[in-house]
């Protein structure tokens, strides 16, 4: 199990250190992570090859669009 990261760094190279904001964030990478192998035990069981499967949750994440470029 992948546990959230100790350090999340911030837009400007200096680590995040508001306690609600890492609050935030590994309840937002708990959720997440939970949606995504819920979803890739989901593919594999239907018959979808793992490796395939994880090809194409890096692309999905690899299309995220960032609020800063819109």
């Amino acid at each position: 199990m992948s546990a959230a990261p100790a350090l999340w760094p911030g837009a400007d190279g200096q680590p995040i250190a508001c306690r609600e904001k890492l609050k935030m964030l590994a309840e937002n990478h708990a959720e997440a992570r939970q949606v995504l192998q819920d979803a890739f035990e989901d593919a594999v069981l239907m018959g979808v090859e793992e490796g395939a499967m994880r090809r194409i949750l890096h692309e999905l994440v690899d299309s995220l669009e960032s609020p800063r470029r819109r």
